[in-house]
């Protein structure tokens, strides 16, 4: 839920995520299919809310929820409905682009959205008070981090180093972003892609999703078992 990358690679898109978790939180289940609202969902499950933070319907769209909007807030918690379950009442939606405007977001904590539809690909944001839509170059590359976790300062030198791993790598595989997200910035413990503050706070997990022609191909990355899981959905 605090890094993502979307690249754009001739024929392919890839999208992936660092999941950074207190690790006192369960372990979650790996990317399966669900129905959802009616609709095939694949996603990995967090076992504490039943929500997730990365997810792809059967229509081939993606949706990826990051903690935080663009600053860090205070925490006004219990909140009504966790922000998981939002992402999937938005891509389990008839019309998830529509359902992201219209969705009631009253004491939900705020959080970026990266929604991928239909070749569109957006940026949602709520910060506690009001909503914000951005649409983004699907023909271009783009990186988040979470403005809970990581100051400007880190988000700043990310977009960096974003940039001159293109620059090398320019037209970049699955495989490679999957290095990217795993080992950039490896002995920085606090603020690189993977990080381990004081064994409480971890990367626990990378998630991707690769779309080619009319199938999504997930891979999952427990970087706590070391396990990999992969899985695909053919797309409607």
């Amino acid at each position: 839920m605090c890094t993502v990358t979307y690249v754009k690679n001739e024929n392919i898109t890839i999208l992936t995520s660092n999941r950074d978790e207190a690790i006192s939180r369960p372990a979650a289940l790996y990317p399966q299919t669900y129905v959802v609202n009616g609709k095939k969902i694949i996603f990995p499950k967090d076992t504490k809310a039943n929500g997730t933070w990365f997810a792809v319907s059967e229509e081939g769209s993606v949706a990826i929820v990051l903690n935080g909007a663009d600053k860090k807030h205070v925490s006004k918690g219990p909140y009504r409905r966790s922000r998981g379950l939002i992402l999937l009442d938005i891509l389990s939606a008839a019309n998830p682009v529509e359902a992201k405007e219209t969705i009631d977001l009253d004491n939900i904590e705020p959080f970026t959205l990266i929604l991928y539809t239909g070749s569109v690909l957006y940026q949602f944001r709520w910060d506690g008070n009001k909503k914000e839509t951005v649409e983004l170059d699907p023909e271009a590359n783009h990186i988040w981090a979470s403005a809970t976790l990581y100051s400007e300062e880190v988000r700043a030198k990310r977009n960096e180093l974003f940039k001159d791993y293109l620059t090398i790598h320019e037209t970049p595989t699955p495989e490679e972003m999957l290095f990217f997200h795993e080992f950039t910035e490896g002995n920085d413990k606090e603020n690189g892609l993977v990080i381990n503050r004081n064994d409480f706070l971890k990367t626990v997990s990378i998630t991707q999703c690769v779309i080619e022609n009319n199938r999504v191909y997930i891979n999952y990355n427990d970087l706590i078992s070391h396990n990999i899981n992969k899985e695909s959905i053919l797309i409607l």
